[in-house]
């Protein structure tokens, strides 16, 4: 889509500064996208075209920079990235912008904190869409540790892991502040309980790449849910299931269904 479109904003969260975007239909049902570690909403969702099918699609499309990512700032301190206080971000900026209800929409990290938002105040999520985690979400997704050792490293050539250094790779394309994503991959990681997920009574839609070996099954999440579908994303793996066009149709037609009542 045409940037020149793209509105930008910053409001106060705490004493955290966080940069949100919008675009789209002003009128229209609004979605909230939530971003995954290292990445931004420019990456996640504005290059791999989300932001144009969405609009095109009539919603009001709306998306903040995490906390430590992006244009939002960026504290060292690994106390300021539990996904309680991200989720109430996330929950801050929709208020700030008089939003009582959205779809939210949330990969990998951002599936995280769209889970915690939805627990924490159920009254603004009308249906959840969690992207790049599957049973991670209450399984945890590995060990974590040597992709803060790796970020923290001098060096790319000082990284040995293979995780590690993918991560690495993607935070300095992204040019991001690899202290501030040290900080955030220790806190973020708070595993959601079944008994908290079937809090979860919204529609629901669960969708990993069939490649992907960090979500865990989309499929056995969905099943602990009450209202929610699982979508298997043809030969994609956890960086690039993000954009695809299966994932682009099957989320369009689940926004359909949750408006028509039948999900």
């Amino acid at each position: 889509m045409n940037l020149d479109r793209l509105q930008a904003g910053r409001f106060t969260s705490g004493d955290i500064e966080i940069a949100w975007y919008e675009a789209g239909n002003p009128d229209g049902f609004p979605i909230l996208l939530i971003h995954g570690f290292a990445s931004t909403a420019h990456v996640n969702w504005v290059f791999p075209g989300w932001f144009k099918t969405l609009d095109e699609a009539g919603f009001r499309v709306i998306a903040l920079d995490n906390r430590g990512h992006g244009q939002s700032d960026k504290p060292h301190d690994p106390e300021a990235y539990h996904p309680e206080m991200m989720a109430a971000d996330a929950a801050g900026l929709l208020d700030s912008l008089n939003i009582t209800s959205a779809h939210v929409m949330g990969y990998s990290m951002g599936a995280r904190i769209s889970a915690f938002l939805a627990l924490a105040r159920p009254d603004l999520v009308r249906s959840l869409v969690f992207g790049g985690l599957g049973l991670g979400m209450i399984d945890g997704v590995g060990d974590w540790d040597p992709i803060a050792d790796a970020l923290r490293a001098d060096s790319l050539d000082d990284v040995t892991d293979e995780r590690g250094r993918m991560f690495r790779v993607f935070a300095e394309q992204t040019k991001s502040d690899r202290l501030a994503l040290a900080a955030c991959i220790s806190t973020s990681r708070t595993l959601v309980s079944e008994e908290d997920l079937a809090r979860l009574t919204m529609p629901a839609l669960v969708g990993v790449g069939t490649r992907d070996d960090i979500a865990g099954s989309a499929e056995g999440l969905a099943q602990l849910m009450l209202r929610a579908r699982a979508l298997d994303i043809p030969n994609r793996d956890h960086m690039l299931a993000v954009g695809d066009k299966v994932f682009k149709a099957a989320a369009l037609e689940f926004f359909a269904d949750v408006e028509a009542g039948t999900i």
